[in-house]
């Protein structure tokens, strides 16, 4: 598919959420560009997750409409590639790392045919790319934790996408896996891809994206790196949370502003 004649590869608009009487999601504009590395960053609360859930259709909106390269995602959904948070999935499910790969192509095969030589070729290929070859016949519930991240990211991989959401790829992953997992991002994104990431480590957000939504209930600032990922933003987007962002001093650090040591059901 040629992306490069569409203005962007996900536009939201209005697009609201909440539960009960308690809105997650207010009001949210968002227009991505096809070819970006975009992260969602955003306190405990701020609705990062809900975000993508929204826009994949997992969670109902109470407002608002999604396009996909122009159509909206029903009709796009062999297009979107999806890496829910490793926290959220039951890895004692007695399966191997090859099926759970296999899985990320019955989207085009249909439930009902069994996958073939082609399909497991794809399997190895991207089992390769992310460093696990050697586990494809292994139980998922014998993996540790950056090698089941690896396998989720292989099961995207065979999709095929042009879209890729992944909601936290980089947490309680050694940095091994954390540079395995980087390498991959930048290399989909070098063939066109769109990638959104929740993300919630601030220090790195320069170093790995190109592209950030800053997010508390309500989109803060949308944009390049270079022109929204500034001290103001993040004071908007943190509130009292935030310390201070002292790049301009020479010390290239933020402080007080990770969620890193919050627990996993905690992030939304």
């Amino acid at each position: 598919m040629e992306t490069k004649t569409h203005k962007y590869a996900i536009e939201v608009a209005d697009l609201t959420v909440a539960y009960g009487n308690k809105p997650v999601l207010w009001d949210i504009d968002l227009n991505v560009p096809p070819g970006v590395l975009m992260a969602i960053v955003g306190p405990n609360g701020a609705g990062k997750t809900t975000t993508i859930k929204a826009i994949l259709g997992l969670i109902k909106p109470a407002a608002g409409r999604v396009l996909i390269f122009d159509k909206p995602y029903a009709e796009q959904r062999s297009l979107v590639g999806y890496v829910p948070q490793r926290g959220s999935v039951d890895w004692d499910f007695p399966t191997s790392v090859m099926d759970v790969v296999l899985m990320g192509r019955y989207g085009a095969l249909g439930w009902f045919k069994r996958p073939g030589k082609t399909e497991k070729s794809l399997a190895q290929e991207a089992l390769e790319k992310v460093g696990m070859t050697e586990f494809a016949n292994r139980q998922i519930s014998q993996l540790s934790g950056g090698q089941q991240q690896r396998v989720f990211l292989a099961r995207a991989l065979v999709q095929d996408a042009q879209i890729y959401f992944m909601d936290e790829p980089f947490q309680g992953v050694d940095a091994t896996t954390e540079r395995a997992i980087l390498t991959l991002l930048q290399e989909l994104r070098s063939m066109g891809k769109t990638l959104v990431v929740v993300h919630h480590d601030l220090q790195t957000v320069p170093k790995y994206f190109d592209w950030v939504m800053m997010l508390n209930v309500r989109r803060i600032a949308s944009g390049p790196i270079s022109d929204v990922f500034t001290e103001a933003n993040l004071r908007l987007t943190y509130g009292g949370r935030v310390a201070f962002l002292s790049h301009h001093s020479g010390d290239d650090s933020i402080h007080d502003l990770t969620d890193a040591s919050l627990p996993e059901d905690e992030k939304k």
